[in-house]
C-alpha cells in the first residue's frame, strides 16, 4: 500500500494523525499517510516527532522506499510504535518552512538565469542551482535585484497535472538537463508561479513551496563558481539566514 501524500495537497499541514502501516528492515515508521516531505528533487526529508500513548520518537528524515511509500528514520535506535497504532505526527515546521522559501526562490532564479539547470540542492539557509553557464554574468547585482523584484510581486504559486504523454509533447517544461521529473505513475506535478495569464514560471516539481513568492522574503546571490568547462553554481541565500 502506498503512503498517502499529505503534503502534496497542503504544503502548510504542520500536523496530522496517522495509522501505523508497518516498519522497514533498515528501521523505517511506515505511515498510512504523512505530512513528511522525503527527501528527492534536491530538497531534505523532513525532521520532527511522532507522538503515540504518552510517548514520544523523534524523526530526523524522511525517505522514499519501495512501493511509493514513505520511511520516517527516527533520529536514534528507539522503541518505534507497534502496526496498528494511531500516532500524531508533527513537523520541524520552522525548518521545512524555510525549505518551500528557499525551494521557490530557486524556481525564480532559473527565470532570471534563462539557461539549463545542471543541478540543485535546498538547505534551511541557502540553495544553489547548476547552470550551463560557459561565462559567468556581468553584473551579479542586478541578477539580485531582478530576483527580489519578481519575489516582491507577492506572485500566487499554484500547482496542477498533467499526463505523462503531455509532458513527453511538451519538453520544454523541464529545465534539467540531466534529471527528468518523476515519470510512470500516469500523471507529472507541474508549478505555476503566476496566473495562466501573467504566467512567471512553469516547470514540473514534485517538492513544496510557499504559496506567494512574498513569503520568500529578500534573498542575495552570494556566489557564483565554476564547476566544470561550462557549469557554474550560481548560490542564493535568505537575507535572514545570513543574519541569523
Amino acid at each position: 500500500m502506498s503512503t498517502d501524500l499529505l503534503f502534496r495537497d497542503d504544503a502548510y499541514l504542520s500536523q496530522a494523525d496517522a495509522v501505523v502501516v508497518g516498519h522497514t528492515p533498515e528501521g523505517g515508521l511506515l505511515l498510512d499517510r504523512t505530512i513528511f516531505y522525503p527527501t528527492g528533487g534536491g530538497q531534505p526529508g523532513d525532521s520532527g516527532v511522532i507522538e503515540w500513548g504518552g510517548k514520544r520518537l523523534s524523526i530526523a528524515t524522511a525517505v522514499k522506499v519501495e512501493g511509493a511509500r514513505v520511511a520516517l528514520v527516527p533520529a536514534e535506535p528507539v522503541a518505534m510504535p507497534g502496526v496498528g497504532t494511531p500516532v500524531v505526527q508533527k513537523l520541524d515546521w520552522t525548518r521545512r518552512h524555510r525549505h518551500m522559501r528557499v525551494h521557490t526562490a530557486l524556481h525564480l532564479l532559473s527565470v532570471v538565469i534563462p539557461l539549463p539547470v545542471t543541478g540543485g540542492q535546498i538547505g534551511t539557509d541557502r540553495g544553489r542551482l547548476d547552470f550551463d553557464m560557459p561565462e559567468p554574468p556581468e553584473d551579479v547585482t542586478l541578477l539580485s535585484d531582478r530576483l527580489n523584484r519578481l519575489i516582491e510581486q507577492d506572485l500566487q504559486v499554484t500547482d496542477s497535472w498533467i499526463t505523462d504523454a503531455e509532458l513527453m509533447e511538451n519538453p520544454g517544461l523541464v529545465k534539467t538537463m540531466s534529471v527528468m521529473p518523476p515519470m510512470g505513475q500516469g500523471r507529472v506535478r507541474l508549478v505555476r508561479i503566476g496566473t495562466e495569464g501573467r504566467q512567471v514560471d512553469l516547470q514540473p516539481c514534485g517538492g513544496t513551496h510557499v504559496a506567494r513568492t512574498g513569503e520568500i522574503g529578500q534573498v542575495e546571490i552570494t556566489k557564483i563558481e565554476k564547476k566544470g568547462r561550462q557549469n557554474r553554481r550560481v548560490v542564493l541565500s535568505l537575507l535572514d539566514g545570513l543574519r541569523g
